[in-house]
């Protein structure tokens, strides 16, 4: 009986050492190093414009009205609360009939578009926040954002282009737009 006690005193031990140390002490060494070595990106990568902030360049967002780029669709509104995608399998037929339905959405509010709607404009990520889209989509976008703006096609395509990030490590990933660095542009308030 005394064996069962030492092994129960020195595993309750065990969990308090392990849970302060993992649970409150790595944590902390993590975020102070974080702090120090990449201090915009640990504090949520905020994007401030004249003092207020507007928003994340991690984090999607809407964007109201047709005279800005829009992002990717999300499962949850754009709500970091509630982040994650649909799980529905590309077949299953609510899928089907949101993007169907997105697709129409897309091509009565792009009717100068050229070429198909691309792929990330009909699905959500699995966060449901990805803060990026194609090239492609941004491109798919620009007849819409021209017209609107009374910006030649041309301004709009070369602002595009300045925008577009490769990929990560010059290997990882695709490349990339970020929607709220294209719209601060567009706004004349990032060159």
């Amino acid at each position: 009986m005394m064996g069962v006690l030492r092994q129960m005193a020195a595993s309750i031990r065990l969990l308090v050492v392990m849970t302060a140390v993992l649970g409150f002490g790595y944590p902390l060494l993590i975020t102070g190093i974080a702090q120090v070595t990449m201090p915009q990106r640990a504090a949520g990568s905020l994007v401030r414009v004249d003092g207020r902030v507007i928003g994340s360049s991690l984090l999607g967002q809407s964007y109201a009205g047709q005279q800005w780029f829009q992002g990717r669709p999300s499962a949850s509104d754009y709500s970091g609360a509630t982040s994650g995608g649909t799980n529905l399998a590309i077949d299953d037929p609510r899928e089907v009939a949101t993007v169907n339905a997105l697709r129409q959405r897309l091509l009565r509010a792009n009717p100068d578009a050229v070429g198909p709607v691309p792929p990330d404009a009909l699905t959500a990520s699995g966060s449901g926040l990805d803060p990026d889209i194609s090239p492609a989509y941004a491109y798919w976008q620009a007849p819409r954002i021209a017209k609107l703006r009374g910006i030649p096609a041309a301004t709009i395509d070369a602002l595009i282009a300045r925008s577009v990030q490769g990929r990560t490590l010059g290997f990882l990933g695709e490349p990339r737009v970020n929607v709220l660095d294209l719209n601060l542009r567009l706004a004349g308030l990032r060159g």
